[in-house]
């Protein structure tokens, strides 16, 4: 007994210090607390979404997940082969060049009328804060910081790992001009040496104008946030990228609700959204959609054409890895222009009408 207590003891205090490591962020305090505790978005301590959001569906339980998760066959969870990709200049791009280039999963780089955007970006090779945990698939890590000129906006759909990562921010604090990201965030990014100044925090539904026919407005969207055993203080958002050439959905991670027909009622129609699929299951169906419903979202936005992202990395689902952009494809049944790139492809955001090729279905 007297072992097992110090056992137990000895892992309290690891984990204790451990998760005071930098990459665990910084919980929000001060006047940036306050502004937070003014959102109507902000009760009972924590930040809420529009509709009820259980953690699970009914019917299913956490033992029942991690049982399944680590006593069952779930095969193909990630590529044999590598991820192909494609190495494009990102140095050397034409200044009159309106280009989108994805990373995998929910990483990409935007070049509009000479404005950079990167969002969402990770390139540590890991998604996790335990080193080697959640391993970026073979061949999707061609890219890294110094592949990127300066970026004019960061923008950041929330602060979970897979979408904010602290080696990356950290490596690109000289690169970046500012930073949007929803209520909260921010406190992460003075944590890791970013100025106050560069930082642009903003609420569900407001705007931000950007300059020369640019305005980013901030959406809802169905999830969750949190990089400790805190959940939920800081503001997890979608977003609109009003721009010379179209409206951009930056969709970060949601699951299907009232909400996208809201933002389509406002926008449409919406050029290009980028939207999740992948990573999902039933299991947590009120946080991320199932292939149909981002179809079906997409058709609530009244999107032109849909890129579907967070796939293609990493594994952080039971579902085999390419069955996201399989079964997607199949229930669309070429009804909406699927915009599917390799990593590094350039997608040409003034050609509506660009096709891509299957790629996933050379790799194993």
């Amino acid at each position: 007994m007297f072992v097992l207590l110090s056992i137990a003891v000895l892992l309290a205090i690891s984990t204790y210090f451990y998760m005071r490591l930098p990459k665990f962020g910084k919980a929000p305090s001060g006047k940036r607390l306050e502004r937070m505790m003014q959102s109507p978005n902000y009760k009972d301590g924590k930040f809420q979404n529009i509709s009820y959001t259980p953690n699970l569906t009914v019917g299913y339980s956490m033992v029942g997940i991690l049982v399944d998760m680590f006593f069952k066959k779930h095969p193909r969870r990630k590529p044999v082969d590598p991820i192909p990709s494609v190495k494009t200049d990102l140095l050397n791009l034409p200044k009159d060049a309106d280009v989108l280039v994805w990373f995998g999963h929910s990483s990409y780089f935007m070049q509009i009328d000479g404005k950079r955007f990167l969002i969402d970006p990770v390139f540590s090779g890991n998604a996790s804060p335990l080193p080697g945990t959640t391993k970026s698939f073979k061949g999707s890590d061609v890219y890294g910081v110094n592949d990127f000129p300066n970026i004019d906006y960061l923008i950041i759909s929330h602060d979970h790992y897979d979408h904010l990562d602290y080696e990356t921010i950290v490596a690109l604090r000289n690169k970046v001009g500012k930073v949007i990201c929803g209520l909260g965030v921010g406190e992460h990014f003075e944590h890791w040496g970013y100025q106050a100044e560069q930082l642009i925090e903003k609420d569900w539904n407001e705007s931000v104008q950007l300059g020369d026919n640019f305005t980013i407005n901030t959406v809802p969207g169905r999830h969750f946030s949190g990089r400790g055993f805190s959940r939920n203080n800081t503001l997890w958002t979608s977003y609109v990228l009003e721009t010379p050439v179209g409206k951009i959905f930056i969709g970060g991670d949601s699951g299907y609700d009232t909400h996208f027909k809201t933002i389509g009622q406002r926008f449409a129609p919406i050029d290009l959204a980028i939207m999740e699929n992948g990573q999902y299951n039933v299991a947590w169906q009120a946080i991320h959609t199932l292939p149909h419903e981002t179809l079906q979202a997409a058709k609530d936005l009244g999107a032109k054409r849909l890129f579907p992202v967070h796939s293609s990395k990493f594994m952080l689902a039971l579902h085999e890895w390419d069955e996201p952009l399989k079964e997607l494809t199949k229930l669309n049944n070429d009804t909406l222009p699927l915009v599917t790139p390799m990593i590094g492809e350039v997608v040409d955001l003034k050609n509506q009408h660009q096709t891509f090729k299957q790629w996933w279905k050379t790799v194993r």
